[in-house]
């Protein structure tokens, strides 16, 4: 028995696509590690902090959308 993949995510009424979902949570896990990572000083031994941000963001993003919304 194969189930559906659905195209969109429903909030109530609003269907948003699956991408933009992911990019949110991969957002919020970015602020998470970002923190942390201010917590312990990391931050002090990379070149380019916004650079790490962004990277981090597009991994959790890519991340997020390969296991929790399959294509």
């Amino acid at each position: 028995m194969s189930f559906a993949v659905p195209k969109e995510v429903a909030f109530g009424d609003i269907y948003l696509p699956p991408l933009l979902v992911a990019a949110l949570l991969g957002l919020i896990c970015t602020s998470v590690t970002v923190r942390l990572f201010n917590r312990f000083r990391w931050f002090r031994h990379v070149a380019s902090p916004p650079l790490v941000e962004l990277s981090l963001t597009i991994i959790y993003t890519v991340v997020v959308s390969t296991y929790v919304f399959p294509s």
